[in-house]
Formats: C-alpha cells, sequence, structure tokens
C-alpha cells in the first residue's frame, strides 16, 4: 500500500451513525420477532379452530341441558392445552413480561370467539335442527326402529315429546352460556309455547297476562350473548309447527287406515244374510237389486198370509188341529187376496182415465202400489176381525 495514498481523516463524530445502525438492527429484530410471533400464534390458532370447532358442532347438534357445560369444559381443557404450549415458546422471543400475558390473553380470547362463532352459525339453523329432532322423536321408537303406526301408539303423547324435545333445543340455542351464569330461557319458552291454553294465560279475574316473549332480551342474559331474541323463538316455534304438522295428521291416518284395514268383518245385516243365502246367493242378490223389490212382495204377502190365516192362533191348539184348518182355509185366503189385488188395480185404473196402453216394463211400477195398497188393507182387515 502506498503511503502517500493514505488521506488523512477529520476528527468526524460517529455517534449518530452508530445510534442509527443500533435503531436500525433493533428494528429488524423486532421485524423478525413480529412475524415469527405471528406465525406461531397462527398456528396455535389454528390448533385451537381444530380442537374447539368439530366437537362444539357435535354438542350443539345434539343439544340437551348439558351442552353448555360440555362447551365450558371443553374449551377449558383445550385453552390451558394451548396456552401451555405457547408459554413454552415465548421466552425464546426475548419479550417482556406484560407482552407475553397479552399474546396469550389473545389467543384466550381467539378460542372463546370460536366457540361463539360456531354457536352463531349452528344458531342459524336452529329451525332445521328442530324439525330434524321432531322427525327422529316422531317417527322412532325408543329402540330407534321405525315406528309403524298400528293405531295402537298414543299419537298425542309421542307429538307432545317431540315437541318438547324441539323446544329445548332451541331454548339451548337462545344464548351463549361460557360464563355459567342461570337463566329461565327453557323454563320461560316451555310456560309460553307448550302450554295448551296458548301464550296468554287467563288470570281468575278475567285478564291476561303479557306475553313473556314479546321481548328482544332474555332476563339474566346479556345482550351480547344472545343468539335468539324471544320474540324470534316465537316466530320460529311458529313455523316449526306448521311444517311439522303434516306429519302427525299423516300418522293418524295411517292408524285409521290399518284399522280399517284389520276390520275384515262384514255388516252384521251381511253375515245374516250370509248365513240365510249363502255366498253364492248373497252376491247375486247384490249385483241385481231387483230381486231385493221382489223379496219385499213376497216379505208383505207372507206377513198378510200370516195374519189373515191367524197361524199362532190355529197351532196353539195343537200341531195337527192346525195343519188340517190351515189346509182347509189356505186356498180361500189366497184367492181373497187375488181378488182383492185385482179389485185395487181396477180401481186405480178407472182413477187415471187419461193412461195409455203402455208397455209390460212400464206397467209393473204401476201395479206394485195397489199390491202393496192391497196386502196393508187385508193385513188391517184381519187385525179388526181378530180384535172382534
Amino acid at each position: 500500500m502506498n503511503t502517500d495514498a493514505a488521506v488523512e481523516l477529520a476528527n468526524w463524530d460517529s455517534s449518530k451513525i452508530r445510534d442509527k445502525l443500533r435503531r436500525d438492527i433493533n428494528d429488524h429484530v423486532a421485524s423478525v420477532r413480529a412475524a415469527k410471533l405471528s406465525e406461531l400464534t397462527s398456528s396455535y390458532e389454528a390448533k385451537l379452530n381444530e380442537a374447539l370447532s368439530g366437537p362444539v358442532e357435535a354438542l350443539l347438534d345434539g343439544a340437551n341441558k348439558e351442552t353448555w357445560p360440555l362447551i365450558r369444559k371443553l374449551l377449558q381443557r383445550e385453552t390451558e392445552s394451548i396456552l401451555s404450549g405457547l408459554s413454552t415458546a415465548l421466552p425464546g422471543f426475548d419479550m417482556d413480561e406484560q407482552t407475553q400475558k397479552k399474546t396469550l390473553t389473545s389467543l384466550e380470547n381467539h378460542a372463546r370467539g370460536v366457540v361463539e362463532g360456531k354457536a352463531k352459525e349452528e344458531a342459524g339453523r336452529v329451525l332445521i335442527r328442530m324439525k330434524d329432532r321432531f322427525s327422529t322423536l316422531f317417527n322412532h321408537d325408543s329402540e330407534s326402529m321405525p315406528r309403524v303406526w298400528t293405531g295402537k301408539e298414543d299419537v298425542r303423547s309421542i307429538t307432545k315429546t317431540a315437541h318438547s324435545a324441539a323446544l329445548k333445543l332451541l331454548s339451548v340455542m337462545a344464548a351463549i352460556r361460557l360464563d355459567d351464569n342461570v337463566d329461565n330461557i327453557e323454563n320461560t319458552l316451555c310456560s309460553a309455547l307448550l302450554d295448551t291454553k296458548g301464550i296468554a294465560s287467563v288470570t281468575k279475574w278475567g285478564s291476561t297476562t303479557s306475553d313473556p316473549l314479546a321481548s328482544s332480551t332474555w332476563d339474566k342474559v346479556p345482550p351480547n350473548k344472545i343468539l335468539i331474541t324471544p320474540v324470534q323463538c316465537k316466530i320460529l316455534w311458529r313455523q316449526y309447527r306448521a311444517e311439522t304438522e303434516y306429519c302427525v295428521t299423516q300418522a293418524i291416518s295411517a292408524q285409521e287406515a290399518n284399522k280399517r284395514s284389520n276390520n275384515w268383518l262384514p255388516p252384521p245385516w251381511a253375515i245374516v244374510a250370509l248365513i240365510i243365502l249363502g255366498f253364492n246367493e248373497f252376491l247375486t242378490l247384490l249385483r241385481n237389486p231387483l230381486y231385493v223389490g221382489i223379496i219385499f212382495v213376497g216379505y208383505l204377502m207372507l206377513k198378510a198370509l200370516w195374519v189373515q190365516l191367524d197361524i199362532s192362533g190355529e197351532f196353539s191348539h195343537g200341531v195337527l188341529p192346525g195343519i188340517i184348518s190351515l189346509s182347509t182355509k189356505f186356498i180361500p185366503t189366497i184367492m181373497s187376496l187375488l181378488k182383492k189385488l185385482a179389485e185395487e188395480g181396477q180401481a186405480a185404473a178407472n182413477n187415471n182415465p187419461q193412461s195409455t196402453n203402455a208397455s209390460a216394463s212400464k206397467s209393473l211400477p204401476n201395479t206394485s202400489p195397489p199390491l202393496l195398497t192391497a196386502s196393508s188393507t187385508v193385513t188391517s182387515s184381519a187385525n179388526g176381525t181378530k180384535e172382534e
């Protein structure tokens, strides 16, 4: 090196340059630390999402009185596990205690946010969940077998049980309960929506109490923890009842149809006709209604002969004397009945001079009334003679 090339420096102040270099180094370190910390916290947040989303959704799907206590235990367990892992990793970032606490608190709030977000998401599908719960309980028995409506099932009791389960699901989804606070949402909904008297109950003075669901807040529940307001619950319940009424109607119709199919015996009069006539004759009678009229006319003739001959009176003196007496009176009685029928038919023809000679098929209905009248006249005259 040539000594002539050396430059004699002035008295420079390098403190500003050193400070700037120090600041640049610190800023770079802080930037790298923030990026690494953000990456670390993001990974732990992803673990929380995976650990909480699925189980919380499953617990809310099978909502019951133990749902929120189980969610609180799940949240506490998973949060403590994640925070423990993060607390072990934070000292390597050369952070002060306050910053570490802030980071842990942020992760804890994220865990609660995951649960609340999943609860809000499930609350938006509460109507579908209610209908699924009703369908499961209404259409399946206690052993989860499909229910067959044979007519022996108590549809009213089954329906009430299914409605009660759906209403409990609605009460579970109505608010977020991560702080273990006691509320009366379920009791309010049951008294307002399952009461047979309706929402407004009548007091002994005849007035009605106020509607407990005519509000936008729940008692003892912070507004920011409400998922479904009382008014919304009332609307959802009305829609739910309208959409499940068809299942109840179908079940009742199936029971009635089953009862009708099991009631295979014919009516009593048909059984008597089958016994007297036989199956083939009974079917013939049903296919030819004209035979019914002939049988009816024959019945009237037999009744007139019974009264005219006084058969019961003749046989009161003995069987043989009765038969002998009837044999002597039978032919004259038949002739007398035919004579009266002819006289009634002639009288009806004389009273209708404008009638023309009709065909035999049209004259049959005109002869029936005289026949019936004659038989009635004979019966009446016989009753009068007997009384004398």
